[in-house]
């Protein structure tokens, strides 16, 4: 790479050494940082940030804090046509799907529990185990931080002993602060084989999930989806 203005020897070896720690090249580096500059700067000043994004996604720049989504099933019309017909995004808390969250966290001896709903850039509880708010505001976060969407792009269970030392998810916000480290989530599928969310339980430390764990999982899953779509 070419010297960057301003960077004296000292500059230019911080920066080759931060890149290094990353697991990234000096250009690959410094074009993640420009690229996440460039969003922010979007963000705030137009707010549509998705063909720049796009954009970005598709030069193979990743940008920390963004995600348009991490597959396609995730943003498959379908999909989110199938998502939306449920009614249950912004909805109002139901104590049905309360008591399915607080089964799952009581069976699985966890100290989290949800029932979530992956949207293309968003993630929506609709009960979450002991949790406190109801406005929609407070029972969403942005899709970065969602580990349910893998279970989702693949259809199948997500099982994960320890989050912070798997490839994939080591870097999600979630898991960097300590929320997941643990996870188990099953896949909440319709008639039309479109997964829109998942039933699924976590741990702030490491779990050994075993079969038992992941049948039980799946039998409340079970009881979350016939709700869901014989509405």
């Amino acid at each position: 790479m070419s010297p960057l203005a301003g960077f004296d020897d000292w500059l230019h070896s911080a920066l080759a050494d931060q890149a290094d720690k990353a697991g990234q090249s000096v250009d690959a580096y410094v074009a993640q940082a420009v690229a996440a500059r460039l969003m922010d700067d979007v963000t705030r000043r137009h707010g549509d940030t998705g063909d720049l994004l796009a954009r970005l996604t598709g030069a193979g720049i990743a940008v920390p804090g963004y995600v348009d989504a991490p597959d396609p099933v995730v943003a498959d019309p379908e999909r989110l046509r199938a998502l939306h017909a449920t009614g249950l995004l912004d909805a109002p808390r139901e104590v049905a799907y309360d008591r399915i969250a607080d089964m799952a966290a009581t069976a699985l001896a966890t100290p989290g529990a949800a029932v979530t709903l992956v949207d293309r850039d968003r993630q929506f509880f609709v009960a979450m185990h002991g949790a406190a708010g109801d406005s929609p505001e407070e029972r969403q976060t942005p899709l970065d931080r969602s580990v349910c969407q893998y279970a989702v792009a693949t259809g199948e269970p997500l099982v994960v002993t320890d989050a912070r030392i798997d490839p994939v998810l080591k870097d999600n916000p979630a898991v960097t602060d300590g929320t997941v480290v643990a996870y188990l989530g099953i896949p909440l599928i319709d008639a039309g084989q479109h997964a829109i969310g998942t039933l699924c339980v976590w741990d702030t430390h490491p779990r050994d999930w075993t079969s038992g764990h992941v049948n039980t999982l799946r039998d409340l899953a079970q009881l979350a989806s016939n709700r869901i779509f014989s509405a």
